[in-house]
């Protein structure tokens, strides 16, 4: 019971976090569900949560979305997706690198927490910094999908490529949330095809209870949408995802 008020608590901190600054549920929640089942499970269920709350999200701000973008970023993404899930897939979820009494490297574990790391921090220094103009927005769409269906971190390569492309906040937020969408439905059904199907469907509980709390923090975040600055939220977030993706990486989750 403990371990799902933990999964719980997570979406919905992280959800409201992800309806403010772009990116966020995914990542966070995959470590979250690592801790209590095997990663590549931990993958699905990250998934299936994170598209019924973009979904949910959808139905809050779709009016705010610019379509044009999503056509020029998001169609690109889903070729990027298909190609990333595709690459996780082939990752042996068995194999072993290196063993020791408190670390373990599995090629999967390595590959997820070493970008976890990475984007956290892309983040801290300072992600419109490294912002693309947005005549790369196909390209980046691209980009974006890969990571997003190789590991789930889509939102902070988007965010570099849509920063530029001179939209308001909610429209550059509901934007985002379209082109997540995309990349979710090109990646969830690769993943079915692979994962123990019936184990997803005998943990329904807590897939459905953290899909609950994911949207009550979208409600929550959109809310804050107008109080909050994205830059104290992406300092929170990448501090968190650093601890996170180490721990990962290291087998230590």
């Amino acid at each position: 019971m403990t371990s799902e008020i933990i999964v719980y608590l997570t979406a919905l901190f992280a959800s409201g976090l992800t309806l403010i600054s772009g990116f966020g549920l995914g990542t966070i929640m995959l470590p979250v569900f690592a801790l209590y089942f095997p990663i590549e499970l931990a993958v699905g269920m990250t998934a299936i949560v994170h598209v019924l709350n973009n979904g949910f999200k959808m139905g809050l701000i779709y009016k705010h979305i610019q379509w044009n973008t999503v056509l020029r970023f998001g169609i690109p993404g889903i070729f990027g997706a298909f190609l990333g899930a595709f690459l996780l897939l082939q990752l042996d979820a068995e194999t072993i690198w290196y063993s020791s009494t408190y670390v373990t490297l599995k090629p999967i574990n390595v590959t997820i927490g070493l970008l976890m790391i990475f984007f956290a921090i892309t983040e801290l220094a300072g992600w419109k910094s490294y912002a693309f103009d947005s005549k790369y927005l196909i390209p980046g769409g691209f980009l974006s999908g890969f990571f997003g269906g190789l590991s789930g971190h889509q939102g902070a390569l988007r965010s570099m490529f849509l920063v530029k492309a001179k939209l308001s906040k909610e429209a550059y937020i509901a934007t985002g949330v379209a082109i997540a969408l995309l990349v979710d439905a090109t990646r969830i059904p690769m993943y079915w095809t692979t994962y123990d199907q019936s184990f997803l469907i005998e943990n329904v509980q807590v897939i459905g209870g953290a899909t609950a709390f994911a949207f009550l923090g979208a409600y929550l975040g959109k809310k804050a949408i107008k109080k909050v600055t994205l830059r104290s939220v992406h300092l929170l977030v990448g501090v968190l995802l650093i601890a996170m993706g180490s721990a990962m990486a290291l087998g230590i989750i």
